[in-house]
């Protein structure tokens, strides 16, 4: 397993501490430090392939609270701060874990060791079958994670494509996404996220699930299609 991850932070010494860190354990890779959110969010919109944050939440002009919130489809995040206030508002966004600094390496285990739980989770819930809950029409249906083609966002909004039929429900595009496995599902398009199983073809800038085409976003067709050989 590999986990890339990025740092975002404006202090240099938690920066060193961090890199420090994170070269201990041979399953990260760090892609990048940016020294606040707007670096950040440039990064993350070039880089889909970023598994993890090390984000500070008390930084100039955007906070790490504000900037996590306004990412479409979030990678995991762990928390690193001084200010032990903020830890309520972090684990609201269902951050990894929250890092009160100065912490120590075997702290910063521990908390990276959930990432790692997280993701064999994710990887166990294609195998098991394991379902969502989606509230559509009045109704609270059990889906299975494997039986979603994909989903598409669709006004106010998010449409959960299945066999045949489709499912309307008013959660949010990311609140979608955050329930279905990265490991399987990734956003290829603004609007739309996709299961890897489903995928027949691809042609330019069209994914072919089913009989249905799907169309890749130009800052999401590198990603794709790299994880799409790998698959």
């Amino acid at each position: 397993m590999n986990i890339n991850c990025l740092i975002i932070d404006d202090e240099p010494a938690s920066q060193e501490i961090i890199k420090l860190f994170i070269e201990k354990i041979d399953f990260l890779s760090l892609i990048k430090t940016c020294n606040n959110a707007v670096e950040a969010l440039s990064e993350t919109k070039k880089n889909q392939k970023i598994d993890l944050l090390f984000l500070d939440i008390n930084m100039p002009k955007i906070s790490g609270l504000s900037f996590y919130k306004s990412l479409q489809n979030p990678p995991f995040v762990i928390f690193t701060t001084a200010y032990p206030q903020y830890a309520v508002e972090g684990f609201d966004v269902n951050a990894i874990d929250y890092l009160l600094k100065p912490f120590s390496f075997d702290r910063f285990l521990q908390a990276v060791n959930k990432v790692t739980d997280k993701l064999e989770t994710s990887k166990k819930a294609i195998n098991s079958e394991e379902t969502i809950l989606i509230k559509a029409d009045k109704k609270l249906h059990k889906i299975k994670i494997s039986s979603i083609f994909y989903v598409e966002a669709f006004g106010d909004y998010v449409k959960i494509h299945l066999e045949n039929k489709f499912l309307l429900t008013n959660n949010t595009f990311k609140k979608v996404l955050n329930l279905l496995p990265k490991t399987t599902f990734f956003q290829v398009h603004k609007s739309f996220a996709i299961n890897f199983k489903k995928v027949n073809t691809i042609e330019g800038n069209k994914i072919l699930i089913d009989t249905e085409k799907i169309p890749i976003g130009l800052k999401y067709k590198s990603e794709f299609l790299k994880k799409f050989k790998n698959e």
